[in-house]
């Protein structure tokens, strides 16, 4: 498949609910509409991970950011102007609840979100992985393709078949260009400029 026509295939997946199997610029991630509740769900069942946890995001841009959260810090403003590697931020007061109707995405899912409210989102700095987030218009769920409690992997051919069966689509490894098998730097900000480091 050509890269549009894969690009085409997930975006049609992802819009119909489904889950996929994608390269991010970090690892190999499983994915989802982090606006629908039943496809985070699935990919809670598919990682055997309890849902008390949080998934990480990708959004395309700080505006897509801003349309998911009750208030952007400024200081994230400017980690995100300064960045040049991975970089994912736990943003306070997430906009999630359940969409009014279908269609309606201006919500994230409940359980895309901590307990706290809080929600960890990035930017990927992947062309690719950018644009397929742009396209779809909303954020969509990038957690690791493992089981949960498992090593993660750093490349394709390392994802469990379990993993792979399991999902809707599986985007071909010849899309993956700039995966660097490492995990992003994790940020949490506060309102008021404070900066916790979460992971380096």
């Amino acid at each position: 498949m050509k890269a549009e026509e894969v690009l085409s295939e997930a975006l049609r997946v992802l819009r119909e609910g489904g889950t996929i199997l994608y390269p991010t610029d970090t690892v190999w991630g499983l994915g989802c509409d982090a606006t629908n509740p039943e496809a985070v769900a699935r990919i809670f069942e598919i990682k055997q991970r309890p849902d008390a946890k949080s998934m990480v995001l990708l959004a395309s841009d700080l505006d897509m950011v801003a349309k998911y959260v009750k208030e952007v810090p400024s200081i994230a403003v400017d980690l995100v102007e300064v960045n040049d590697a991975p970089m994912t931020i736990i943003y306070p007061g997430a906009i999630a609840g359940v969409a009014d109707a279908p269609g309606d995405r201006w919500h994230l899912a409940w359980n895309a979100v901590a307990a706290d409210g809080s929600v960890g989102i990035r930017i990927p700095l992947m062309d690719w992985c950018r644009q397929l987030v742009f396209k779809l218009g909303r954020p969509i769920v990038s957690t690791s393709a493992n089981i949960s409690g498992e090593p993660t992997p750093k490349r394709f051919s390392e994802i469990p078949q379990e993993i792979k069966d399991a999902v809707d689509f599986v985007v071909p490894p010849s899309v993956d260009t700039q995966s660097t098998g490492k995990a992003s730097q994790i940020l949490k900000v506060g309102l008021g400029g404070e900066i916790e480091i979460i992971r380096k």
